[in-house]
């Protein structure tokens, strides 16, 4: 063996001697790191325990928000808003449950239905900070949700603040059974803003990608009103 593969740190790997000696530095190594390992060890440990630990009780709290919802939503469906925001008869209403069980999916979808009686309500500031704090990846609600807060948008006269979420509801998901209306609530708002050549692009828009949605005839309308208006 050449002294250039001597010296290249690898001959320990053909010589047991070397290969011993190299074994001997590495349990050194960890004797002398010893409380790193054990130190680092224990964090994992305490990592994972607190990762399961939460779940577990996320989990547990949503069983109870779960439960708590029954009440309220019942409430909601019958319009007893203030019934079902406030809670009655020793159960919670919709804005505690949203409060206390944030962090769980019931308690999120409190915050949905909250900001929706809110809505109902006249309560447009309330409303708006509730369906900002919800979110969904699901197909309906969430966009569902963005509309609502273009709703409560319009109701204040906040005109761009309104189109910023309808666009959003549009953009979310779309698909041929909601998106179109939430097209034609972007356009009335581009109208609204006197923006009538992005308000023609949107119901064109719907026309073409949408032509079976019973939204189409209200498109229609809409535009060549619009179109008319401009000759």
């Amino acid at each position: 063996m050449s002294n250039k593969d001597t010296d290249s740190g690898l001959d320990f790997l053909e010589s047991p001697e070397g290969l011993a000696g190299e074994l001997t530095k590495f349990e050194k190594s960890i004797e002398k790191n010893r409380n790193i390992f054990v130190i680092a060890g224990g964090a994992i440990v305490v990592a994972l325990a607190g990762w399961f630990g939460y779940n577990y009780y996320v989990s547990s709290q949503d069983e109870q928000a779960q439960a708590a919802l029954y009440a309220p939503v019942f409430a909601f469906e019958s319009d007893s808003l203030n019934k079902a925001l406030k809670g009655s008869g020793g159960n919670p209403g919709l804005a505690t449950i949203a409060d206390e069980y944030g962090a769980t999916p019931a308690g999120n979808l409190a915050q949905f239905y909250a900001g929706t009686a809110l809505l109902k309500q006249g309560k447009f500031d309330e409303a708006i900070e509730r369906l900002k704090s919800f979110s969904s990846s699901d197909l309906l609600v969430q966009a569902r949700a963005y509309s609502l807060i273009g709703d409560a948008y319009m109701e204040k006269n906040s005109v761009e603040d309104a189109i910023s979420y309808y666009q959003k509801a549009v953009d979310y998901k779309p698909n041929a059974y909601f998106t179109p209306s939430y097209m034609i609530k972007l356009g009335v708002a581009y109208e609204k803003a006197k923006k009538n050549t992005e308000a023609i692009e949107v119901y064109s828009e719907l026309i073409e990608k949408y032509p079976q949605s019973s939204e189409v005839l209200n498109a229609k309308k809409f535009k060549g009103f619009l179109e008319s208006a401009a000759e």
